[in-house]
């Protein structure tokens, strides 16, 4: 069946908080921090017993922790590098569109500090009389010179959750603290990767890389494996007369190198944009909106098509009681195959419209006009339906675009179909649940068999993910609108093709923006990442984006090859893995050592091995550990451990009991007990620590603050899955006040930074907030100013984010107020002394402004920050000067 639609106009197309942050150029590149690259271990599903997978996002949000400078809770150090925020092409204009101002602000985001390169790397004393011919500080010399280079640039991929490990496995065990990696496979960074164009030297006993760390016998070329100390050979690439030759080698100086394969895919690997096959992209539009919402949608579908790059090929599908194909092979009218949606489509019924004369993926730059007509002509839901009844076939749908991208079409024919790098995509727009077909639920949850049918809804869905992965395409599932779409069952789909799931309030501007990061986003396909690590480290548990791979299925095979592999299902930059290890045995040796190795093909079409190696210190003493804890990573990972339990608001509520054990462990294990008291003082090392738990557990994510619980399952599949940067803001929200001069002053999240005369940005992951005191909203001229400024700040930090957040102005004691109060923590209840100490900017306001703030708090049963550290029985530590 045929619909026509005649051709319309298309539309014109801390203590130390004080610090400073300063404006970025717009024209300049966004820095990515550099820190030391450090490996994680084995991978969990959730479903599973020892892997955890889940779903991405990121942000570029540099945090460098300098040893030398405390850093406060929001992430930010003082002393840190400026960064640029560099603003890139923007989404396009929507209703309200906000002019870019100039807006410097004080101090920069922190990220982890790098693991230094240490030098020589250690011998068993039992080597081989040969092997000690020199070589030893011979390759002691190679490394000095790479701890003397620029800081690693393998840390922006690996962060570790403490820079040295202790030798003694009783302590090095302790759970409550743990030890581990954050792993970003698909991070982009500038400078990339040192990129070398020939086979890797291989162990032939455990399959690791040749390293910077490995010893080398110059004479004959052989070098030892760091994983299992084996010698192997070079075919002669490693002889050597002088230490610059082996300097000269990329993966013998660099702990990070790309090594590159074009084969035949594309002769001489050139990374330039021109040089990218867009991977197609199908949307899938829910056709079941009233009047109010598919305006929105319409508006955002029409930017979205104007942004694309001009060589993107197109699909549109549009479903509801059936599916609408739409043809692009006229350019003056649009027409659509319609399929029925009560049940999967045959292989006949596919064969009879793909195989035919229709083109369902064109190049955009070609059918830019169609499709604002097919956008134009979508009709509103005319029936009295209520929007959960409504009867949408979501299901097959899917399975139709899915038949689209996987099938050959007319325009082979035309010679205008080449292999696309990276995976494709499928972008569905929902408005309500999947009701009709397969894949789909009852409309009532009163229906007397909806458990049965909910559970093979579940299963069918995840079937069709896991199919749509096979065939290297991800499904994006962007819901929008007041129905509830019964997440649980959509879930499976975006989760198992590697896609995500993102709720919003409407099809406006936040939809439309992240409509377009959706699909611009960069992905690899086939994705493997391998990871190794010293005999005395075991990998315990990994969560993120993918699946244990089987062995078997490796092109090769060692003998003695433990490491452990996961199969990624995709390979993007806003995701992560997080992972746990401990220590198999006391520990002798002065150094452990971890290699990942990330395999996969980018979208220029070359197979790429990242290999990334990591060597750090063991030591016995107990407060050297300490001081090396990143407090930041530790808590992200221990949250991550944590969410994977909370699958129910009910698992949530007792997650909270399990981070207060958590604090009362470490402070019994690593802190002190205070004389002649039960009292125990947290470890000053950590200063940081408690005060991230603390918003971990009264956040988002544990705490009450989510209304619903489709929206509280989505954040948690979104945390589970998300970059280590957007899982710090999503655990600990990032506060900054507006001041003088348009600069921002960084201050901790308590509700002390509620000040009338001031505006504060709030950012916390996937909400960002604008909060303007009552006496400033008073003052026309600068409130405008100040709300310009904020909203500007509140872009530049997101504008990389995936998902794009929702971005909130309100002012002080409005209803839309509460989400802002709540996410801070209530510190107006502390003695003034302890405030002062948490809050120093305190000490810059005069009585009258400090009394005047103090009356504006209304009373409520939060416990503060301190208050709850005190009913643990454990003192909050100190705060560094």
């Amino acid at each position: 069946m045929k619909s026509e639609f005649p051709m319309a106009n298309p539309p014109p197309p801390s203590v130390g908080y004080s610090a400073t942050i300063t404006p970025p150029n717009q024209g300049a590149p966004t820095p990515r921090p550099e820190a030391k690259a450090d490996p994680p271990p084995p991978f969990i599903s959730p479903g599973g017993p020892r892997f955890a997978l889940l779903q991405p996002d990121q942000i570029p949000s540099p945090s460098i922790k300098t040893p030398t400078v405390p850093s406060p809770v929001n992430g930010i150090r003082t002393g840190s590098p400026v960064p640029h925020l560099s603003t890139p092409p923007g989404p396009p204009v929507f209703s309200s569109p906000l002019q870019p101002a100039a807006v410097p602000f004080r101090t920069s985001p922190a990220t982890p500090q790098p693991v230094a390169l240490s030098s020589a790397s250690s011998l068993p004393t039992s080597l081989p009389p040969h092997f000690s011919n020199g070589s030893v500080e011979f390759q002691h010399e190679v490394s000095d010179a790479t701890d003397q280079s620029v800081p690693d640039a393998g840390s922006s991929y690996v962060l570790f959750s403490a820079h040295k490990v202790l030798k003694q496995k009783k302590l090095a065990n302790i759970p409550s603290l743990g030890f581990g990696a954050l792993v970003s496979p698909g991070r982009e960074i500038s400078p990339g990767p040192q990129i070398i164009q020939r086979d890797p030297h291989r162990c032939q006993n455990c399959g690791a890389y040749a390293n910077l760390y490995c010893n080398i016998l110059p004479g004959s070329g052989q070098w030892q494996c760091v994983i299992c100390r084996s010698l192997n050979g070079s075919e002669g690439e490693y002889i050597a007369s002088s230490k610059e030759e082996l300097c000269n080698m990329p993966e013998l100086s660099c702990p990070l190198v790309d090594y590159v394969q074009t084969g035949n895919k594309r002769p001489g690997f050139i990374p330039v944009s021109d040089t990218r096959m867009s991977a197609p992209i199908v949307l899938v539009i829910d056709e079941c909106l009233d009047e109010p919402h598919l305006q929105h949608l319409q508006s955002s579908l029409h930017a979205f098509v104007d942004s694309l790059p001009p060589t993107t090929r197109i699909g549109i599908v549009l479903y509801g009681r059936t599916v609408s194909v739409y043809d692009f092979s006229e350019d003056s009218i649009a027409y659509a195959d319609v399929l029925p949606g009560n049940k999967s489509p045959t292989q006949e019924s596919l064969k009879a419209f793909i195989y035919g004369t229709g083109i369902y993926l064109s190049p955009i730059h070609i059918s830019l006009p169609v499709a604002h007509t097919i956008f134009s002509s979508l009709s509103p839901y005319k029936l009295n339906n209520p929007e959960a009844s409504r009867d949408r076939c979501l299901g097959t749908a899917v399975e139709v675009a899915l038949a689209i991208i996987q099938w050959p079409s007319a325009e082979m024919g035309r010679g205008l179909v080449k292999r696309s790098g990276g995976n494709s995509r499928i972008i569905v727009c929902a408005g309500g649940p999947n009701t009709y077909g397969p894949g789909s639920v009852p409309h009532s949850f009163s229906h007397p068999n909806y458990p049965h049918m909910e559970k093979t809804a579940l299963k069918w869905m995840e079937n069709l993910g896991q199919e749509a992965h096979r065939y290297n395409t991800v499904v994006d599932i962007l819901c929008a609108g007041t129905c509830p779409v019964r997440v649980p069952v959509l879930q499976p789909l975006a989760k198992a093709s590697g896609g995500v799931l993102i709720l919003h309030d409407d099809f406006g501007e936040a939809f439309g923006v992240n409509l377009q990061r959706a699909s611009s986003r960069a992905a690899g396909s086939h994705g493997l990442l391998e990871i190794r690590c010293s005999a005395d480290i075991i990998i315990t548990q990994v969560i993120g984006p993918g699946e244990e791979a089987h062995t078997a299925d490796s092109h090769e095979t060692y003998k003695n090859d433990t490491s452990l592999s996961i199969q990624m299902l995709s390979v993007e930059e806003t995701q992560s893995f997080s992972v746990s290890m401990e220590t198999r045995r006391d520990i002798k040796s002065d150094y452990v050592f971890f290699q990942f190795v990330i395999q996969y093909s980018n979208v220029y079409q070359a197979d790429i091995s990242r290999v990334i190696t990591v060597r750090l210190p063991t030591v016995e003493s107990v407060s050297a550990y300490l001081e090396s804890v990143q407090d930041e990573v530790a808590a992200v990972l221990i949250a991550k451990r944590t969410l994977l339990r909370a699958k129910t608001f009910s698992d949530a509520i007792d997650m909270r009991s399990t981070i207060d054990e958590r604090v009362k462990d470490i402070a019994s294990k690593f802190g002190s007990q205070m004389p002649k008291s039960k009292l125990y003082r947290f470890p000053k090392e950590l200063s940081l620590f408690p005060e991230l738990l603390f918003h971990l557990r009264r956040g988002s994510l544990l705490g009450g603050i989510v209304g619903h619980e489709d929206e509280r399952s989505v954040l948690r599949n979104l945390f589970l899955n998300a970059s280590f940067d957007l899982s710090l803001r999503m655990v600990a929200p990032r506060c900054l006040m507006h001041r003088e001069g348009g600069t921002f002053e960084e201050l901790p999240a308590h509700d002390l930074a509620m000040q009338s005369d001031a505006a504060v940005v709030l950012d916390h992951g996937t909400d960002v907030f604008v909060w303007l005191g009552a006496e400033l909203a008073a003052q026309e001229g600068k409130s405008a100013a100040a709300l310009a400024a904020c909203r500007t700040l509140a872009e530049e930090l997101t504008e990389m984010r995936f998902p794009a957040p929702r971005i909130l102005a309100f002012k002080e004691g409005s209803s839309q107020a509460r989400y802002f109060v709540s996410r801070l923590i209530p510190a107006h209840k502390d003695p003034p002394y302890e405030q002062e100490a948490r809050f120093p900017q305190l000490r810059t306001l005069t009585a009258e402004q400090r009394t005047k703030l103090k009356s504006s708090f209304l009373h409520f049963d939060d416990p503060s920050f301190c208050e709850w550290m005190r009913s643990l029985k454990v003192l909050p530590p100190e705060q560094p000067s």
